[in-house]
């Protein structure tokens, strides 16, 4: 008896606690909590163990609390990325030379909707694996400072205000616009000041004043973070001294201070491993992954954090506080993407195989690869081709059937990618005679095909270029001769070669397409060829692309985004991260083709409606009215670009984009287009008070269709 009534007395305690228990575990889980209080009471139950078991990307799977594995490492940056079947939208790069945020934003969508249906299905199968999940480490909004870096590609260019507003763009289409769940979370990387060399990216000091680092190289991480980036990613890179990934001034007073930033900071992968192994400014893990802790850093892409961050703590260098810290913005950001409610409650959780890779996927592809190509000659309106006149098309060259050329790197795969080859025969239809020839490689300058059969056709189609085992990320461009990087502007002398024998023996029509992620040499080929497109690496659907502006279905509307400079002589060296000498901001020499050049099989007539002020005061927007006409015979678009002209005052840039518009314009019809500019945007460093400060002086807006085209012209003061 006497046990009996014990037993039923435990019992009965039991029953009486596990209820309480029960509801207590509910409060992370109950969606209708704010956020941070969920938060909070999830890392009130786990043991530090635990805790620093979820600081890696390969994060640990805590059953117990119901919070899965989760690997964090995964790629967006033209389409979900190594990760199976997925749409291949133009490289970075190309999306920018569109200038067109509105239509980048639509692709950001399209990838988040993929990302979740592939996420959903993983997840379906128990499948919790790299590449698969839905935090995304994009985009990259390094400014492509030095036309070497291989991995310039990944950008949206050269300049800081084109690249704020493709990547907010970008990162808005991904995040979605749901007001609790985010769709996907994007990340800003590689912050900060971080563009190559790429041979010692891990070993690198980037040496740059207050004034370049607020202007240059934080401007378009500022713009993302006031637009809600989820995630920010530090760079391999020191800054004058300081590893990024340990650096207090950068990932705390800067960017969460300063700036706001509510989402977490992940390490680029093996950073951390960097700051003693090679910058050598700590003496080892256990002292890093304190100091990575101490300046910011939430996520680890290695594993330092999760072996090392319990040894610090018994060394009395970090405290269990700080990692609670740390670890509150990691958890947020999974509460933010569903990972503790119900599916059910979940915007995205019915998307499935049916959201991957649609026909309304692969037509915005082709949207966007159309946007992205530049005519940069077309001496005597060789193009666009008319069908008609020409019974046989000649297609060579060693990109012409590539797919690395389309798909670039941090790609997905498709089934659906068309070549320049197919796209061109496709088009041409079954009446005519299309042939191909590989022309020539990378290398051999003495061994050529191609050319009696470009002799016997109508019009000879030659895609050079590069590609992205030429210039790339360290380790990925395995053919480049500079670890990723290029030496020059050079095109393979194979194909210079090439161009030389083709013009030589071909005396009809020769178009020239160029893939390249970077400013290349197009004057040593130029004079070869009649016409000249550059395609960048424009995605699955580049073979079609091609083909609607060759043959005239659509005017080619792409708008370089990078200077095209005519010698790497007149950069300066590569290490030299001052912006003095790059860029189109600081650089006023000689160029093959400027920042914004695009040429188009229409013309365009700029007329002003009203003048803008004369005056104005630091809290107003300049603002003007223009009518942009279209004065051709083909329905175009027009980027409508507007620079400003500084006050002639020391280490002021020549002038700065602050403000585009593309416009679709059909043949004889006219658009109004409004110019506003905040008078803030104007704002400059003052090194000397370390503010920024909006200088007084005379000003000019300059709008026209490229850096060095100006239709209108007005002047203005700021008092």
């Amino acid at each position: 008896m006497k046990i009996q009534f014990i037993a039923a007395l435990l019992g009965s305690s039991l029953l009486f606690v596990h209820p309480a228990k029960a509801q207590d575990k509910l409060i992370y889980k109950d969606n209708s909590q704010p956020l941070d209080v969920r938060v909070k009471d999830l890392v009130s139950r786990l043991t530090l163990k635990e805790k620093v078991s979820l600081l890696g990307y390969n994060s640990q799977s805590v059953p117990r609390l119901g919070i899965p594995a989760y690997n964090w490492w995964n790629e967006a940056l033209h389409g979900v990325a190594r990760a199976g079947e997925a749409t291949i939208y133009p490289q970075a790069i190309g999306m920018a030379a569109t200038f067109n945020d509105d239509l980048l934003k639509q692709v950001g969508t399209a990838i988040s909707t993929e990302a979740r249906a592939k996420y959903n299905l993983a997840i379906a199968q128990d499948r919790h694996i790299q590449y698969m999940g839905l935090s995304f480490w994009t985009p990259n909004i390094n400014i492509f400072r030095d036309p070497r870096w291989g991995r310039g590609q990944e950008t949206y260019g050269e300049d800081p205000f084109l690249t704020a507003h493709m990547g907010t763009a970008f990162v808005k289409g991904l995040q979605g616009d749901d007001p609790k769940y985010l769709k996907v979370s994007a990340t800003a990387k590689h912050f900060a000041v971080h563009s190559g060399p790429e041979a010692v990216r891990d070993s690198f000091d980037a040496v740059v004043d207050e004034k370049d680092l607020r202007e240059t190289y934080l401007y378009a991480f500022h713009a993302l973070v006031s637009n809600g980036v989820e995630s920010v990613m530090a760079a391999y890179n020191r800054i004058n001294g300081v590893p990024n990934s340990i650096n207090k001034t950068l990932l705390t007073d800067i960017l969460r201070k300063e700036w706001g930033f509510k989402g977490h900071v992940v390490t680029d992968c093996g950073a951390l491993d960097d700051v003693f192994q090679t910058h050598k400014t700590l003496a080892g893990p256990v002292e890093t992954a304190a100091a990575a802790i101490k300046a910011g850093i939430n996520l680890d892409c290695s594993t330092i954090l999760q072996e090392d961050i319990i040894k610090a703590i018994d060394q009395h260098l970090l405290t269990e506080k700080e990692v609670d810290q740390a670890l509150s913005a990691v958890l947020r950001t999974e509460f933010k993407l569903g990972f503790y409610d119900d599916s059910n409650q979940i915007p995205y959780h019915s998307y499935g195989a049916d959201s991957v890779h649609t026909e309304a996927h692969i037509a915005l592809a082709l949207k966007m690869a159309q946007q992205s190509m530049v005519l940069l000659k077309n001496d005597n309106n060789i193009l666009p081709l008319n069908k008609s006149k020409y019974s046989s098309i000649m297609v060579v060259g060693p990109n012409a059937a590539s797919f690395d050329a389309l798909i670039a790197n941090y790609s997905g795969v498709s089934d659906r990618v068309v070549n320049f080859v197919e796209g061109i025969t496709g088009a041409a239809g079954p009446g005519t005679r299309v042939s191909y020839d590989m022309g020539c490689d990378y290398k051999d300058t003495k061994h050529f095909g191609g050319i009696w059969a470009a002799g016997n056709a109508d019009v000879t189609i030659a895609v050079m270029g590069l590609s992205p085992v030429l210039e790339g990320e360290a380790g990925d461009a395995f053919l480049s001769n500079n670890g990723g990087d290029k030496k020059d502007l050079s095109l393979p002398a194979s194909e210079i070669a090439y161009m030389k024998q083709l013009r030589k023996d071909v005396h009809k029509p020769i178009i020239l397409v160029i893939t390249a992620g970077s400013d290349v040499d197009v004057d040593a080929v130029a004079p070869y060829a009649d016409a000249i497109i550059f395609a960048w690496y424009p995605g699955e659907q580049g073979g079609n692309a091609l083909a609607d502006i060759v043959f005239g279905k659509i005017s080619p509307s792409g708008h370089l985004p990078l200077t095209f400079y005519k010698s790497i002589d007149n950069v300066p060296d590569y290490k030299n991260y001052h912006m003095a000498g790059h860029t189109y901001r600081y650089y006023d020499g000689p160029v093959q083709y400027p920042f914004g050049f695009g040429l188009s099989y229409t013309s365009f007539a700029y007329s002003l409606q009203d003048v803008p002020k004369k005056d104005y005061k630091t809290t107003d927007t300049i603002t003007t009215t223009i009518k942009v006409k279209n004065t051709g015979s083909m329905n175009g678009d027009d980027v409508v670009q507007g620079y400003i002209q500084y006050p002639s005052i020391d280490r002021m840039p020549y002038k700065e984009l602050k403000f585009f518009k593309r416009v679709s314009i059909t043949s004889g019809d006219e658009q109004t287009v409004y110019v506003k500019i905040p008078v803030k945007e104007l704002q400059k460093w003052d090194l000397s008070t370390h503010k920024w400060k909006i200088y007084p002086g005379n000003y000019k807006l300059t709008l026209g269709s490229n850096s060095q085209d100006g239709k209108l012209n007005m002047n203005f003061a700021v008092r």
